[in-house]
C-alpha cells in the first residue's frame, strides 16, 4: 500500500491506553454501606431479571441466606422441580395429544404396517402377523462368482448350469485347437461354478 494513499489514513490502530471515560461503579445497596457495588445478586422469585448491587462482603452474606423457594409449600416446590425437567413447558404422553390414538386412527383408521402405534390403538384390535419376505443375503464372493459367469445375482439354478457348460465348451483347450492361453480363464469359471454349487445356488 502506498503511504500517500487516501485509504492509509483510515486504518485504525488500537491505542495502548484505553482513553474512554469510565463511569463510577454503583454504590452498594446494603443499608449503611458506601462501598462500590461490584457484584450482582438476584432479587428473588417472580423478579427473575432484577438484581441488587452489593460489595463483595455483602453479596457473600446475601447469598449465604438466599432461598429461591422461600414462602412456597412443599407441594409447590416438588411441582416446580418436576416442571423444571421439561423447562416448564407443557408435555403430553406419547400418542395421547388431546383425544389420543383413538381420535387419530379411529375404529378403522389407516394401516400401521410397521406396528409403530399399535400399542396406542383401540383395545382388542387384533394384530395381523405378516410373514417377512425371504431374502437371501449375497456375499461378495458369491457376487464375484456370478460376475465371473456373467450372470445376474437372481439367476435360476438351470441358468447357472447352462451358462457354465457354455463357457467351459468355449474356453476348453480341446475346443480351441490345443490353445492353452485361456486356461486361467477356464480355471476361474470352474472355481466360480463350484463355489456357487457349494453355496446351494445350483
Amino acid at each position: 500500500m502506498k503511504l500517500d494513499s487516501p485509504l492509509f489514513n483510515r486504518i485504525r490502530v488500537k491505542p495502548e491506553v484505553d482513553a474512554r471515560p469510565r463511569g463510577g461503579a454503583p454504590v452498594c445497596q446494603w443499608p449503611e454501606c458506601n462501598l462500590e457495588g461490584t457484584h450482582r445478586a438476584p432479587k428473588g422469585r417472580s423478579r427473575e431479571r432484577e438484581y441488587w448491587r452489593f460489595c463483595l462482603d455483602h453479596v457473600r452474606e446475601y447469598n449465604h441466606s438466599y432461598n429461591y423457594f422461600a414462602g412456597m409449600s412443599d407441594e409447590a416446590v416438588a411441582r416446580y422441580q418436576k416442571d423444571a425437567v421439561t423447562g416448564h413447558r407443557p408435555t403430553w404422553k406419547m400418542g395421547f395429544n388431546g383425544g389420543g390414538a383413538a381420535r387419530m386412527f379411529g375404529e378403522h383408521g389407516p394401516a400401521d404396517p410397521f406396528d409403530v402405534v399399535r400399542e396406542f390403538g383401540p383395545a382388542g384390535r387384533p394384530r395381523v402377523e405378516r410373514p417377512a419376505p425371504e431374502q437371501r443375503t449375497v456375499r461378495n464372493a458369491e457376487r464375484k462368482a456370478f460376475d465371473t459367469l456373467g450372470l445376474d445375482i437372481d439367476a435360476a439354478a438351470a441358468d447357472i448350469k447352462a451358462r457354465f457348460k457354455e463357457l467351459v465348451k468355449r474356453h476348453h483347450p480341446d475346443a480351441n485347437g490345443g490353445d492353452r492361453s485361456l486356461e486361467d480363464r477356464l480355471r476361474e469359471i470352474i472355481q466360480a461354478y463350484n463355489y456357487l454349487k457349494s453355496a446351494k445356488f445350483c
